[in-house]
């Protein structure tokens, strides 16, 4: 399964920080950002499990940040 979200993260930092948290909040899912993409691409993909959509997108509005899914 994967997911894709539009996201205002813009920064290495920034985008670092949230891929540490859902590590650490999901670890089965793997997540990386393309923050050359003009919507900020954060994609998430799993084997194992379906992806809980409103908790990445309430994880990241927790850090101050905005995703919403493509």
């Amino acid at each position: 399964m994967i997911e894709v979200f539009a996201t205002n993260i813009d920064t290495d930092r920034q985008a670092e920080k949230v891929l540490l948290q859902i590590s650490e909040v999901f670890p089965n899912y793997m997540a990386n950002f393309d923050l050359e993409d003009c919507d900020k691409i954060l994609r998430i993909e799993t084997k194992q499990t379906m992806i809980d959509t409103q908790s990445i997108i309430k994880l990241v509005n927790e850090m101050n940040g905005e995703a919403s899914l493509l």
